[in-house]
């Protein structure tokens, strides 16, 4: 089992244990929680030392048990973090990147207004296959995780058809250095450029690139996707983080309108790509 669920496991039982011992008609032992809950003894504690994950029913149960209901919507609150906030790669890619794929493709069905920052890639949204393929299998190998490459790369072909949803915007940034990164062999990067020079114009689409030589107000830090104003997602080395509370929601749109600031469009962005081009 990964260690961010487990943590985020044992944390949850840390919490259901005060609980236990700070109950308002006194301390009760596990034993006499159990009798009140008619569970065997066992249950309370696997939950309490992160051993067994607990059900919504079985929170409610033990915060109505423990004199103390109010604790329920928190500990909700937790159990939902377990699975959906802390998304490790080596636990989502057990069975390959094709999974992730459709997990992400959900979200876009849902969203109208897509935003996506990259400071070092290329967005998925954007890519070719060839490009796309690159990525996966570099990925996979840095992961050790099970080949699936071609079925995710056409999952995530597939996706891109939404570029030409009229119901839809995709508003996507890009430092110029995911331009320039040498990812993929140096041809399949030119045919990746083209293809980022041919959606300049669409209508459901806003591509802009932070040049190298652009003012910075903030530091062009890891890639984010913002999906509507609901859900954004963060990529790291060991994980993704779904983020879905209010007040983070609000920091990355800061940070996507900071670094707008900085970014260019249109004939301009074509030649900071035109010129990336041209390097090749």
């Amino acid at each position: 089992m990964s260690t961010d669920f487990q943590a985020a496991r044992a944390a949850l039982g840390a919490r259901l244990r005060d609980l236990r011992v700070s109950a308002p008609g006194g301390r009760l032992t596990g034993t006499q929680l159990a009798d009140r809950l008619g569970w065997v003894h066992s249950k309370v504690y696997k939950l309490e030392n992160g051993r067994q994950t607990a059900t919504a029913e079985d929170l409610r149960a033990w915060a109505e048990a423990t004199g103390q209901p109010g604790a329920t919507e928190e500990l909700h609150a937790r159990l939902g973090g377990l699975e959906s906030h802390v998304r490790s790669w080596r636990r989502q890619l057990a069975s390959g990147h094709r999974p992730v794929q459709d997990a992400i493709t959900a979200e876009h069905a849902r969203t109208t207004t897509l935003r996506v920052w990259e400071n070092c890639l290329v967005a998925g949204m954007l890519q070719t296959p060839d490009y796309a393929r690159a990525v996966f299998t570099r990925h996979a190998d840095l992961m050790q995780s099970p080949r699936d490459t071609e079925d995710a790369v056409r999952e995530r072909v597939r996706r891109q058809e939404a570029l030409y949803d009229s119901g839809k915007r995709h508003q996507i940034m890009m430092w110029e250095g995911a331009l320039r990164a040498l990812v993929c062999p140096p041809p399949v990067l030119a045919a990746q450029l083209d293809r980022l020079l041919s959606v300049i114009g669409l209508d459901t689409v806003e591509l802009g690139i932070v040049p190298f030589t652009a003012p910075l107000k903030i530091h062009p830090a890891n890639g984010f996707w913002i999906y509507d104003e609901r859900l954004v997602i963060v990529e790291d080395w060991h994980a993704e983080l779904w983020i879905d509370d209010a007040g983070s929601i609000a920091t990355y749109l800061r940070v996507w309108n900071t670094l707008r600031e900085s970014a260019v469009y249109g004939a301009e962005a074509q030649r900071v790509i035109g010129e990336a081009r041209r390097a090749l």
